[in-house]
């Protein structure tokens, strides 16, 4: 069959097709609710990408904003004959105008039976706040610590920072009164295990409980060091949730499924990013990337037989999940939770009058 434009540089091949088959069809569940993907009207961008800022990150190469249109068809292409939905939200980043993305996301989320995160900013009142949650489909917030201030010159000025820099107290009062979803990126390059971090999260668990919150990447644990030095610490909180988006590693997975539980676990992709081809690789606490485009972070390209094969990033992830799944052999009722019911079960009581 040709190939099928997804988006950026990628397209949907006859060897993504053949993965699906083999390795998918018969294990990812009839329903799907992917609770972490980015959706940016690519009109509302301010500022282009920089060759400098390309150079920066790996991420900076692949960050191109995708419309709702466009995610719809992608998503029905990568998941065949699958019930989909999902909660989507925008950009963390000023070089997008968010406010007009968010606005337009709440509008194009609820004509798709969708819901979404509204991006905020540290320095929103509460009052502004207040009007973003207000309006239909939006469950919560998805704050980050870009979104502190512009710094075209580099993406990570404000890893540092504390959590109560981008997500200040004033927002949370409100978040907690509206039972509000918040995924929450952890910041700092030690990750959900930095005790800085760790502390921060269980304050806000202890005094805002009702804030429905998800931290993303599973903490950022890409690698099993870092998830093994940060998820059995907050194991014994019942109402922490945890998304799988970005994460690749199938002992990741199976240590996540181990310590927390499916029942915390909701699966999220982190698309559009998640489109590229290739596969990761890891040691200690450190991964490489390879993908078969010239990127200028894909600087060790594997042989061209290899690259033949590659699949997409979030076909290779979830065969990570499934592998962790049946070292454990996990129920499928708990499958099923994971893809789609923790995330329901979620929503129906985050900000509850504005939800599809």
């Amino acid at each position: 069959m040709p190939s099928t434009p997804l988006h950026h540089v990628w397209e949907y091949t006859d060897t993504d097709r053949s993965f699906w088959q083999e390795h998918l069809e018969d294990w990812v569940p009839q329903t799907i609710f992917d609770a972490h993907t980015h959706i940016h009207e690519p009109e509302y961008r301010l500022h282009p990408m920089t060759d400098e800022m390309r150079k920066q990150y790996w991420v900076n190469e692949l960050f191109e904003p995708i419309g709702a249109q466009v995610a719809q068809h992608c998503y029905r292409t990568v998941f065949p004959n699958r019930d989909f939905s999902c909660l989507a939200f925008g950009m963390p980043s000023l070089d997008f105008d968010i406010e007009a993305g968010n606005k337009r996301l709440s509008e194009e989320v609820r004509s798709r039976g969708w819901n979404c995160l509204a991006l905020v900013r540290p320095q929103w009142s509460a009052e502004k706040l207040e009007e973003e949650l207000d309006r239909p489909g939006v469950a919560g917030v998805k704050p980050y610590y870009a979104l502190i201030s512009y710094t075209p010159s580099s993406r990570d000025e404000h890893l540092e920072a504390s959590i109560f820099d981008f997500l200040p107290h004033h927002q949370l009062e409100v978040l907690n009164s509206r039972h509000a979803w918040v995924t929450l990126h952890v910041p700092r390059s030690t990750r959900l295990g930095d005790p800085q971090n760790l502390a921060e999260v269980r304050a806000i668990r202890e005094r805002y409980s009702n804030v429905k919150l998800v931290i993303a990447h599973l903490g950022r644990s890409y690698t099993l060091p870092h998830a093994k030095e940060a998820l059995p610490l907050l194991a014994d909180d019942p109402g922490l949730f945890f998304d799988t988006s970005a994460v690749l590693n199938p002992e990741v997975l199976h240590f996540a499924l181990e310590t927390i539980g499916p029942e915390q676990i909701i699966y999220g992709t982190d698309n559009p990013i998640f489109y590229m081809r290739g596969r990761r690789r890891w040691q200690g606490k450190t991964y490489q990337n390879h993908t078969n485009y010239p990127f200028y972070f894909n600087q060790q390209r594997e042989s061209p037989e290899i690259e033949a094969k590659y699949t997409l990033y979030m076909y290779e992830a979830l065969k990570a999940f499934k592998q962790a799944c049946l070292n454990i052999a996990l129920d499928r009722k708990y499958i099923e939770q994971m893809f789609c019911g923790n995330a329901k079960a979620l929503l129906a009581s985050s900000n509850h009058e504005h939800v599809v």
